[in-house]
């Protein structure tokens, strides 16, 4: 077989790899909330945010597999190398932020990887700044945004429902938390398997397997959902206590609100292209509607190490790529 060839199956293989662990380290993104009020157990609950993970092909178009594609690096600059080592940060920095507990983004690894290897090959004029900024302006947007609905769908529910009795709320949303869950697991799989489709793409135009027009395969379209789906039934149990538990206690009512809150801000963003973090949005979803019942029903120390970790995420995957980059180039070139 030609060494190019087996090269870009070898990634295809690893950008399907980190695919896995965006939908493991991502899980609990989906699936926090609804197991935090027992509303399904975890097991039925990975079950139900994995199904919606799939079939959220049939829903959204593919503008972010796009802007991962050709809008943080340049396409002219993209070569297998440059795939690697943002593969090889991203996954790293999953791994890691996984062991800890941490939350972290996985869009934005990923984001942080391209930039890594692309600075290193060829400095800045190698990046889409246009892209790169659009990006990171939704680092804060998407979380603030995500925590205004949350903390709006709340006043607005708990208004409606003031004189109802607590039993018959916990019952309504108990049964309405299935349906923001499924809402969100479907904007978590639009938007987040994406972003390894423009990865798979960019390898593959580059070597000059899609012709001289970038396009999304249908092929490559099922594996990545399916694989996302896959990561999510795996679970990411230590990131679910914190995103469950540890940042506010929630009842179904809450889960409710911050889940179709958090949806809506997903299927905006994968409307525009935007390849936004799952985990800042439904974090600040938690945090507003935790705001609603009491401010100091937030445990914003939890809040702030979360915070702080998105801040390194992308220089540190940027970081870890740029080192992978080159000692790939100086090994196999």
């Amino acid at each position: 077989m030609d060494s190019t060839l087996t090269a870009i199956i070898f990634l295809v293989a690893l950008a399907l790899f980190f695919d896995f662990l965006n939908g493991f380290h991502d899980a609990a993104n989906s699936i926090a909330t609804i197991v935090a009020t027992r509303v399904l157990s975890p097991k039925y609950a990975v079950i139900w945010a994995a199904f919606f993970n799939f079939i959220a092909f049939a829903f959204f178009g593919l503008h972010v597999a796009g802007t991962i594609g050709k809008g943080i690096v340049d396409i002219a600059q993209v070569d297998s190398y440059i795939i690697f080592g943002a593969l090889m940060g991203a996954c790293s920095w999953n791994l890691i932020t996984w062991y800890f507990g941490i939350p972290s983004s996985s869009s934005h690894a990923l984001v942080g990887g391209l930039i890594g290897a692309a600075l290193v090959k060829a400095g800045t004029d190698a990046l889409v700044m246009k892209g790169i900024i659009k990006t990171v302006a939704f680092i804060v947007i998407s979380p603030v945004v995500g925590m205004l609905l949350g903390l709006t769908l709340g006043i607005i529910v708990y208004n409606i429902f003031a004189r109802s009795t607590p039993a018959k709320v916990d019952h309504l949303f108990r049964k309405g938390q299935l349906l923001s869950a499924a809402a969100y697991s479907l904007g978590h799989g639009g938007n987040d398997a994406q972003k390894t489709m423009g990865i798979i793409a960019g390898l593959l135009f580059s070597a000059g397997y899609l012709g001289t027009e970038f396009h999304v395969p249908l092929w490559i379209v099922l594996s990545c959902h399916a694989t996302i789906a896959l990561g999510t039934m795996s679970g990411g149990w230590r990131i679910v206590k914190t995103m469950g538990n540890k940042l506010s206690k929630l009842r179904p009512v809450d889960g409710f609100c911050a889940e179709f809150g958090a949806s809506l801000v997903l299927f905006g963003a994968s409307a525009l292209g935007v390849p936004i973090s799952t985990t800042h949005t439904i974090t600040g979803a938690i945090v507003g509607i935790g705001s609603v019942r009491n401010v100091r029903a937030v445990k914003w120390g939890i809040a702030g190490r979360i915070v702080w970790a998105w801040i390194i995420t992308i220089p540190a995957a940027a970081l870890i790529s740029g080192v992978c980059y080159k000692l790939a180039v100086l090994m196999f070139r």
